[in-house]
């Protein structure tokens, strides 16, 4: 089993709609019992709550459905426990980061750098205080950043480096 953790500030914006866009990717390509997938916040804001409304909305016009994902923060077993983990921004993954120092474990990752293909961005933007075009960018990255996630995955599960 491969285990991937998304995250971002307060999980309820960026990393549940990548963990939403995953899990379809992964049922699209036969993955879904071999790869588990979470998301988590670095900041504890908004444990237990539903993604944002907006986020929801934008990903259910892609036919993604994140409404029954509730938010988490993430914690060090975390680093014991996934194999990927990725960091929506710099900021986010500096905090990864610090965590990882003291516990080990997996290293975090730059999720649009280590995985994107098509856009020049490094990091996917919080659309929170923003409009809807923000929510639509945010899928957009994230959807090419999956296909890369995806392709590497296969190589793990082929044995390959």
């Amino acid at each position: 089993m491969i285990r991937v953790l998304f995250v971002c500030l307060g999980n309820i914006c960026r990393s549940p709609t990548a963990h939403g866009v995953l899990l379809g990717r992964l049922e699209e390509e036969g993955l879904s019992t071999q790869v588990q997938v979470d998301s988590a916040g670095t900041a504890e804001w908004h444990t237990g709550k539903a993604p944002d409304p907006r986020s929801q909305a934008a990903a259910n016009d892609r036919g993604v459905d994140i409404s029954g994902l509730r938010a988490r923060q993430v914690n060090e077993d975390d680093f014991h426990i996934f194999d990927y983990i990725l960091a929506m921004d710099r900021s986010n993954f500096s905090d990864l980061m610090e965590i990882y120092e003291r516990t080990g474990g997996t290293r975090p990752k730059l999720f649009l750098r280590a995985f994107g293909r098509s856009f020049d961005e490094h990091e996917v933007p919080d659309p929170y205080y923003g409009g809807e075009a923000g929510f639509r960018h945010v899928l957009d990255l994230i959807e090419d950043a999956c296909d890369g996630l995806i392709a590497d995955i296969h190589q793990t599960l082929a044995g390959k480096p």
